[in-house]
């Protein structure tokens, strides 16, 4: 069997995506030793996840996101702006996206396209708790993170220091998302250990957003709600509004970019 699939990249976190709605892999999408192969950085196309555009009625598409694990994993920030990117290059969508990924309803805007690359800004759902500790912050933003200030992030060894706050017993089997942060006069930089891939990601969407959420908490730059933000594979921007210690109208947006195309044989 011959199927298509798009490599795409929200600032340097990569991921297979694939136009599930012919229902190509549908018997396939249990099979964690076939997707961590596709996943692998050798053995295969190389991402930090796959991703498949499913049906879903009353929204435009189903966003089914699996780790380079091959396990399914919780909501995606970058992939999410890919996947709407992507579904916009298959005349999925338009300017507007609604689309259900993780048991959730998400919305997004495409605010400009150039070439192969699409500016996508995503919505993420409200955060109405979080846990601040002398050393760290805890909150899901979609998916877990624990967060920690450091300073001269750029030669953190992140890979060993998140692994150790991943596998220890403050957050069990499951493990968290770590995220490395270093205020900057105009912007935050954020280094992710991201629990799945089991490595440093270039960027991670989720973790910048509760980056940025964090920062706010900590009062670091007054009552500001929009953050610029660097990681190493490129800028995004974080928005929100915080009322009765409720999170809202999150938006996170930067560019997601289309690599090439081309084709599976299962």
């Amino acid at each position: 069997m011959i199927i298509p699939f798009y490599k795409m990249h929200g600032t340097g976190n990569d991921f297979i995506i694939i136009d599930n709605r012919p229902h190509y892999i549908q018997k396939y999408t249990d099979n964690q030793q076939l997707i961590y192969r596709l996943c692998h950085r050798h053995l295969g196309i190389g991402a930090d996840g796959l991703i498949l555009l499913n049906t879903k009625v009353g929204y435009h598409f189903e966003m089914v996101y699996f780790n380079a694990d091959g396990y399914v994993g919780s909501m995606c920030g970058n992939g999410g702006r890919c996947a709407v990117a992507a579904a916009n290059f298959l005349s999925i969508t338009h300017s507007k996206a609604l689309f259900w990924a993780n048991g959730k309803e998400y919305q997004a805007s495409v605010l400009m396209k150039k070439n192969n690359e699409t500016l996508v800004r995503l919505k993420m759902n409200d955060v109405e708790t979080f846990d601040k500790q002398n050393a760290y912050i805890f909150l899901d933003t979609g998916s877990p993170h624990h967060v920690e200030f450091v300073e001269n992030t750029e030669n953190f060894n992140v890979v060993e220091e998140g692994r150790k706050i991943r596998y220890s017993t403050l957050y069990g089997e499951k493990g968290s998302n770590v995220d490395f942060v270093e205020f900057k006069p105009d912007h935050l930089f954020v280094r992710t250990y991201e629990r799945g891939v089991e490595d440093e990601t270039l960027s991670c969407g989720t973790g910048v957003v509760a980056a940025a959420l964090s920062a706010f908490i900590n009062g670091h730059y007054g009552k500001t709600t929009e953050f610029n933000i660097k990681t190493l594979g490129g800028d995004l921007k974080v928005s929100f509004m915080f009322k009765n210690k409720v999170f809202s109208n999150i938006f996170l947006e930067g560019p997601a970019t289309l690599v090439y195309k081309g084709e599976i044989e299962l």
